[in-house]
């Protein structure tokens, strides 16, 4: 039977002429969005005017894809601000490779499974690639591994989830109780990062906030009040390795040197910053994370893969597959065996193997393209920061760390503010939209593309003249 012969319902999975032109349909507007130098940054559309624009689109008949990929490319696409554009400097950017998107088709048409080795055991080889050599750069030991997973926030509640597991398995093995007189606890940072606050609460469990020193860095002495008052409660430290307001990176080293004389897990939450580690400029403020019980760094912030992606690394990957191995009949044959499951290692039991574009922009550019291009956006800040003391009317809130640069303009209030950026946008020159610290509004340059320029930068302090 011919494909054209078949039902409906299984045309759609068929390789017939219409499959053939679909294909080649969205094929070649990937081509033209991939190759395209001038993007627009273009703006969000209120929800009258985009259904007024695009019109019904969900129909029992369809409206096929010449209309569907119309109204995308037309009216869709254009009510999403780009975020990989070089001017896009607000949260934390995403700027993927050129080799990294277009490997993100190839993913999505290889039908991969990434879940498990009996599955995708080439695709989570190359994972594992990726994952061994980042934890060879954090300095975490041979063996070190585990799993790429959503994002940050997953990642953080993986880790934390495995940290208790071990607390609970360490004190029922000596003797104790699964859970200490009082419930259990981890201490942070006031500046960590809102998914530790939401993890904690997803787990029951209490979070006690450190106050950052006059630096807003979590110090090891204030961790250490905190462990002597809280006793056996507490199973877990995270420190972060890069603030996203600030890109403030905590006293790794100090915090990690109390686990001589304390017992806890120790968590990088390096979600934005961590990547810094690949550049000669930022390494040294990163000493101790060697000493780390599990790491997260996403890839989508600074290691230049798309949406949506974060490597979760434990020290010893036992940990995490011991809390997180999901039990059934269906997934004993998986279970039973000796092999690296994914699935093992975090709360996502189905998962595409999202770490492949990563690798093979990795793979394709070389790790010393990534080491420049992680220096070229902290050198960048630096640059533009010296720029904004020099300028009268501007002062910096904080000398940048990694590539985070906040400032404030001299008598500006919120409302001055939010008209400055809704000008920026409304002329797409760029996306800054306004932040806050202690009560104050400012600006903030949050800069990851290796294409954004000091110019781009500086045209953009002219706009507040």
């Amino acid at each position: 039977m011919s494909a054209e012969a078949l039902p409906a319902h299984a045309r759609m999975h068929a390789v017939s002429d219409e499959t053939r032109s679909i294909v080649d349909l969205v094929l070649d507007y990937s081509r033209r969005r991939l190759l395209t130098t001038d993007t627009p940054l273009d703006h969000a559309s209120s929800p009258s005017e985009l259904t007024r624009l695009a019109g019904r689109t969900i129909s029992e008949e369809g409206i096929g894809a010449n209309r569907a990929l119309a109204a995308f490319e037309h009216v869709l696409a254009p009510a999403c601000i780009t975020t990989d554009h070089p001017q896009y400097l607000s949260f934390i950017p995403s700027a993927p490779s050129k080799a990294a998107m277009a490997f993100d088709l190839v993913v999505s048409a290889s039908a991969l499974y990434g879940g498990s080795w009996m599955e995708g055991a080439g695709a989570v080889h190359a994972e594992n690639e990726v994952l061994t050599w980042l934890a060879a750069e954090f300095g975490l030991p041979e063996g070190a591994g585990g799993v790429f997973v959503q994002g940050g926030t997953i990642g953080n509640l993986s880790a934390l989830v495995a940290a208790r597991d071990h607390a609970r398995r360490t004190r029922v093995a000596a003797g104790g109780s699964p859970r200490p007189e009082g419930g259990w606890a981890v201490v942070c940072s006031a500046e960590a990062h809102s998914s530790v606050k939401s993890a904690a609460e997803i787990m029951d469990v209490d979070v006690i906030e450190v106050p950052g020193g006059e630096s807003g860095s979590l110090a090891a002495s204030a961790v250490r009040e905190a462990l002597e008052g809280s006793g056996e409660r507490v199973f877990a430290v995270v420190a972060t390795g890069g603030s996203t307001n600030f890109g403030i990176v905590d006293d790794i080293a100090g915090v990690a040197a109390l686990k001589d004389e304390f017992d806890f897990w120790l968590h990088i939450d390096g979600a934005y910053g961590l990547t810094a580690m690949l550049s000669p400029l930022a390494r040294d403020f990163f000493a101790g994370v060697e000493r780390a019980d599990s790491v997260i760094v996403d890839p989508h912030k600074w290691l230049f893969a798309p949406y949506d992606v974060c490597a979760l690394i434990y020290r010893d990957p036992e940990a995490g597959r011991l809390a997180h191995t999901q039990h059934a009949e269906y997934l004993d044959i998986l279970t039973e065996r000796a092999a690296y499951d994914p699935s093992d290692f975090s709360i996502q039991l189905t998962r595409r193997p999202r770490g492949l574009p990563l690798w093979f922009s990795l793979a394709t550019y070389g790790a010393a393209t990534y080491r420049d291009a992680v220096t070229h956006s902290i050198a960048l800040a630096r640059e533009i920061a010296d720029e904004i003391e020099r300028r009268p009317g501007f002062s910096l809130v904080r000398d940048p760390q990694l590539s985070v640069v906040v400032f404030e303009r001299d008598g500006w209030e919120k409302a001055d503010y939010e008209r400055w950026s809704d000008g920026l946008l409304e002329a797409q020159q760029a996306f800054v939209v306004p932040s806050s610290h202690a009560g104050r509004t400012n600006a903030r340059f949050a800069i990851v593309n290796p294409l954004t320029t000091f110019a781009q930068l500086s045209a953009i302090l002219d706009s507040m003249e």
